[in-house]
């Protein structure tokens, strides 16, 4: 018992560390992907076939592989391949990397959910603006963007819930986030080693982490309800 309280702070020190980093690589990832993602769906839906097709083979290609080959190709693939390690070697290369990596598989993901949400929209409504003199832009930003809003939030919390857990695969390029932080003390790490219960700590941080968030969702979806 005595053993355990001394290793608690340092264990804690640690897991804080690192879970500031997971906390940065999701802020990081939600601030890139939920606009891209709108691009990116504006591309599958465009009348434009090439630019269709583009958009539509890449959302293809990110959603049928694992995040995690994407992790190494985008970290390792400059370097071992194009002799040019733009990322570096250090901390920051690699939470670079990684932000990349997520910010792409997120968008790709969020794109068909938004697709799927202005496609949703009935027509009519559109028709129904158009005759009455609005514009495209603006029958789109006052009509099938709000209704939009309020049909996504549920695909969308569940996807921004499951990245708060995706964010542990970073680690395969090295990234020391949360997880990482807590395997380094069954290893060997800061005087102590062959231990496993900071793992469960680090459980407590998601559980945290996600508690709140479904929290804050379910208040944005029941404030979207006046559009039902």
């Amino acid at each position: 018992m005595n053993q355990f309280l001394e290793q608690l702070p340092i264990v804690l020190r640690s897991l804080n560390a690192g879970f500031l980093q997971t906390l940065k690589l999701f802020c990081i990832t939600l601030a890139g992907a939920i606009p891209l993602g709108l691009v990116i769906s504006f591309g599958s839906m465009s009348g434009i076939r090439i630019l269709s097709r583009i958009a539509k083979t890449i959302v293809w290609i990110v959603r049928g592989t694992p995040l995690m080959i994407q992790l190494l190709i985008i970290y390792y693939f400059p370097g071992l391949v194009l002799g040019n390690a733009i990322w570096g070697g250090g901390e920051t290369g690699r939470f670079m990397a990684a932000s990349v990596a997520f910010i792409i598989n997120y968008s790709c993901y969020f794109s068909e959910i938004y697709r799927g949400g202005i496609q949703s929209v009935p027509i009519g409504q559109e028709e129904a603006g158009l005759v009455l003199g609005m514009t495209k832009r603006q029958i789109f930003f006052k009509v099938t963007l709000l209704q939009m809003i309020k049909r996504i939030v549920p695909p969308m919390s569940n996807e921004i819930l499951t990245l708060v857990k995706d964010t542990s695969l970073a680690r395969i390029i090295a990234l020391q986030e949360i997880i990482w932080a807590g395997q380094a003390f069954m290893k060997g790490s800061q005087g102590i080693s062959g231990v496993i219960w900071p793992l469960f700590f680090t459980a407590v941080y998601y559980l945290i982490c996600n508690g709140i968030l479904t929290i804050v969702l379910g208040r944005i979806e029941k404030k979207l309800e006046f559009f039902r």
